[in-house]
């Protein structure tokens, strides 16, 4: 479910960029003028943007938007005008040049993505960095942390929703067993959550609670302080509770000391078409405020009021 609110009729894609290039003409940016039309065009319409753009101008419109932009703003409306599997290859690349916390992000991007949405993902890092996003995460990670990731950024996983129930009680079995070894980066533990599909591993895992008392994620906390056992309860919930995943991660953004302006811009920026809405009323249950009134508390300038207009509740 999508917070973006789109103007009825949309203006000529030819006005649009003619109004980006005024945007841009003189002495300061109107960044006004910019929220206004990217903070309320969709996917689609922003590639006709970016590709119009350049067919008139000779300019990639991003050149264009990171010179004349700056700070968190310039990162947002930068992502925001990526197509989904570019900014996929974008974030997941920058993920790779960082250390542990970077995880997170290969790993939420292999869960949360459809299976094409992550091979298109894995195109898009071809064209655009000249080599496979799978070699990157093998040369960038070690350990535990590569026999995990790995996988998972590899995964072309079956969409369907068939569920086979006799395999379910099996796995589920399998994975207790290894948890209560503390073997958590076992092969097959590992196995069971890169290649079953997502409706398959959520049966494993309601069965999981039914035979054994207790949540998967429950018996992952032994030590709370591993970060390879953070990062699989992150795998858990991201395949089978991902708006619950992606809530807690604008919470941790808005409520630590110092907004994480890159986690909050990445929950925005790669969920507001596909369920930010849901994301929302999550995040509004679980902490008695929406979410668009913890952003405009926490954030400033022409960042908040991008947010805000890509949650759907700026002035259109």
């Amino acid at each position: 479910m999508s917070t973006l609110r789109i103007p009825q009729p949309v203006p000529p894609v030819a006005d649009d960029c003619e109004q980006l290039r005024k945007a841009f003409a003189g002495w300061g940016t109107n960044e006004d003028l910019i929220i206004s039309i990217l903070g309320h065009r969709n996917a689609a319409q922003r590639k006709l943007i970016r590709e119009t753009y350049f067919e008139t101008y000779g300019e990639d419109l991003l050149k264009a938007l990171d010179k004349e932009l700056s700070n968190d703003f310039e990162r947002l409306v930068h992502l925001w005008t990526l197509d989904p599997a570019e900014r996929d290859a974008f974030l997941a690349n920058e993920a790779t040049k960082r250390w542990t916390s970077s995880n997170q992000v290969l790993m939420e991007i292999a869960c949360t993505r459809s299976s094409d949405q992550l091979l298109f993902a894995r195109k898009a890092y071809h064209a655009r960095y000249k080599k496979s996003l799978e070699e990157d995460v093998a040369h960038h990670t070690t350990g535990e942390f590569r026999k995990l990731l790995l996988p998972l950024v590899s995964s072309y996983r079956y969409e369907g929703d068939e569920v086979n129930l006799t395999l379910a009680k099996t796995e589920a079995k399998l994975l207790h067993e290894k948890i209560s070894k503390k073997a958590y980066s076992d092969d097959e533990l590992i196995r069971i959550l890169a290649t079953r599909s997502k409706p398959q591993i959520n049966a494993t895992l309601n069965h999981y609670k039914d035979e054994f008392g207790k949540d998967i994620n429950k018996d992952l906390k032994a030590d709370p302080k591993d970060v390879f056992l953070a990062l699989l309860r992150s795998t858990v919930k991201c395949l089978v509770r991902t708006e619950r995943y992606f809530e807690k991660a604008a919470r941790l953004a808005i409520n630590k000391r110092g907004t994480d302006e890159g986690a909050l811009t990445r929950v925005v920026a790669t969920r507001a078409e596909i369920d930010l809405k849901i994301i929302a009323d999550e995040y509004q249950r679980r902490s008695s405020v929406p979410l668009d009134k913890a952003v405009a508390k926490d954030t400033t300038g022409d960042y908040e009021k991008m947010l805000l207009a890509i949650l759907g509740h700026d002035d259109v």
